[in-house]
C-alpha cells in the first residue's frame, strides 16, 4: 500500500505544475497586450482546454483571461493619458 504522504506530495506537485502553466499564460498575456486575445491558442500552448484555462485562471487570479487583458489594457491606456495642468483646468472654469 502507498504511503498517504505520497498522495499529498503528488497533489502538491500537480498544483505547482498548474500554477507554473498559469504564470506562463499570464506572462504571455502581458507580452501580447496589444494583440487580439486568442484563448484557444493560449490554452493549446499551455496544454489545457479553454474551459480549464478559464476556470483555473479565475481561481488563481480572481478574473478571467478576458477581464485580465481588458483591465491591463485600460491601465496601460490611462498611463499614456497626460494629466491636465492645473492652469489649463482653471482657465476652463472661467467664463
Amino acid at each position: 500500500m502507498c504511503n498517504p504522504a505520497w498522495a499529498l506530495a503528488r497533489i502538491a506537485a500537480q498544483r505547482l505544475h498548474a500554477l507554473v502553466r498559469l504564470r506562463r499564460v499570464r506572462d504571455r498575456l502581458e507580452r501580447e497586450l496589444a494583440r487580439p486575445l486568442d484563448v484557444l491558442a493560449l490554452a493549446r500552448d499551455a496544454g489545457m482546454t479553454p474551459g480549464e484555462l478559464g476556470r483555473d485562471f479565475l481561481r488563481e487570479y480572481g478574473e478571467s483571461p478576458y477581464t485580465y487583458v481588458r483591465r491591463r489594457r485600460t491601465e496601460q491606456a490611462l498611463l499614456r493619458v497626460p494629466a491636465p495642468s492645473s492652469a489649463g483646468a482653471l482657465s476652463g472654469l472661467r467664463t
